[in-house]
Order: structure tokens, then C-alpha cells, then sequence
């Protein structure tokens, strides 16, 4: 019976995402066509993705969502956010932080009805895995977004964890950093990964999913260290941060 219980939330939360998803999409793409012509960041649009997202969460009432720190978020500052990945909600909840930036994500989810439809209209940046030069047009994206005033959010891990545990990270989003002269934001998720795990329809009672924005990583402290370098030590603030909880 608790198998059954379980099965049939699911099937509440994924049926009412895909659900409010065909409602808000038109309203999406409303905002997009009225404002696109003065708001050329898309801020009004983000907004509403935000509130897209909130809406969504709230389908799920056993889950507390905690988000912490989004006062180190200073406004009018271009960071490079940086991450960790548990699970495909981190996506839904790092939404909660309510900052403007834009999304670096895998092409495949472009394409999703609704909600990948709305990443388009925000301008969200594209990765093609395993396509000849598409690292190298997104890393070009990546630096002229950042130009235009627009933080840019990163998963270094590149995927979702098997294990829920802190994968090593890729150097690409420390690259861009160091290209773009820009602040590192990290951000340290925990509890998604029992919430929905990877490529699961399950989704589980967890009343511990948090958010917590760290001390931003000024430019100044990393510019003369090598990309490695800076990958390791934000690898660790986020380490030591998810540390705690354990």
C-alpha cells in the first residue's frame, strides 16, 4: 500500500506539472511578445519563470523548500553561478533564488513541451553534447551573455549524481570566469536527490531540500590562479557547505 501511496503522488506531481505547464506556457509567450521589444535581458520573462516554478512546487505540499543566503545576491553584479546537480528538480528550485540569470543547459531539454518551449523564449544557452563545436559555441554565448549584463547559471559537474554525493567538476565554467573577468556565485543544493532521483518517476517525502547561496568569489581572489585551481577550490566551498548537513 505505501508503494501504491507513493505511485499515486507521482502521478499527481507529474501530471499537474505537465498540467499547469500547458496553462502558463501561453501566458509565457504573451509576456515574451509584449515586452521583448524594451526588455532585451528578458527580465520580465525570468521573473514570470520564476513564478512558473513556484507554482510548481507548490503541487507538492510534502516537500519544505528552504532557500538561504539570496541577500549575497547583489544586484546590478554579473556573476557565473555555479551549482551542484542531484537531481532534475535543482532546476525547479534554483528558480526559488528569484536572481536574473540565464540557464546553460543540454539542447535535448529545448524541446520538452511547454517548459523546454519557455527556455527558448528566455534565451536560455544550449549545449549539444557530443557535437563537434558546440563547447565552443556555447563557451562564445556563455562570454557575450555575461557582456550584456546577464549572469549565467552552470552545472560543473555536467550531469545529474548517481549517488547524490558531489561529483568532481569540469573546468569550463571557472574558464568562462577567468575569460569573462566575472565574480563566481556557488550555490550548495541538498535533498533533491531523494526527492526525485535520477531518471525516476518516484517521487519521494522529503522535508529537506535547501538552497543555500555561499559568499560570492570576487575575481580579484582567482585571477592569477590557474583554471584547475579555481575549479578545486569552489569544488570545496560547496563540499565543505554539503559537509555540514551530513
Amino acid at each position: 500500500m505505501r508503494k501504491v501511496g507513493q505511485f499515486l503522488v507521482s502521478l499527481y506531481f507529474w501530471c499537474g506539472l505537465f498540467l499547469f505547464s500547458a496553462i502558463l506556457f501561453p501566458i509565457s509567450f504573451l509576456i515574451w511578445a509584449l515586452t521583448v521589444p524594451f526588455d532585451r535581458r528578458l527580465i520580465i520573462l525570468h521573473k514570470y519563470t520564476c513564478l512558473w516554478s513556484t507554482i510548481v512546487l507548490s503541487l507538492n505540499p510534502i516537500w519544505r523548500i528552504r532557500v538561504t543566503g539570496k541577500d549575497k545576491i547583489k544586484k546590478g553584479v554579473t556573476y557565473i553561478m555555479v551549482s551542484n546537480h542531484q537531481s532534475g528538480m535543482d532546476i525547479i528550485v534554483l528558480f526559488k533564488l528569484w536572481a536574473h540569470f540565464k540557464w546553460v543547459a543540454k539542447k535535448s531539454l529545448f524541446y520538452y513541451p511547454f517548459i523546454g518551449w519557455n527556455m527558448w523564449l528566455n534565451r536560455y544557452i544550449s549545449l549539444d553534447r557530443g557535437k563537434n563545436g558546440s563547447m565552443r559555441k556555447m563557451m562564445a554565448t556563455v562570454v557575450r551573455t555575461l557582456k550584456s549584463g546577464n549572469s549565467v547559471m552552470i552545472f560543473p559537474e555536467g550531469t545529474r549524481s548517481r549517488n547524490g554525493k558531489l561529483q568532481p567538476f569540469k573546468t569550463g565554467a571557472f574558464h568562462l570566469a577567468q575569460l569573462a573577468q566575472t565574480p563566481i556565485l556557488p550555490v550548495a543544493i541538498s535533498g533533491t536527490f531523494e526527492a526525485v532521483k535520477k531518471g525516476g518517476f518516484l517521487v519521494s517525502k522529503n522535508f529537506n531540500i535547501r538552497a543555500k547561496v555561499l559568499d560570492p568569489v570576487p575575481f580579484d581572489s582567482f585571477k592569477r590562479l590557474g583554471t584547475k585551481e579555481v575549479t578545486f577550490m569552489i569544488h570545496n566551498l560547496i563540499s565543505e557547505d554539503l559537509n555540514k548537513i551530513e
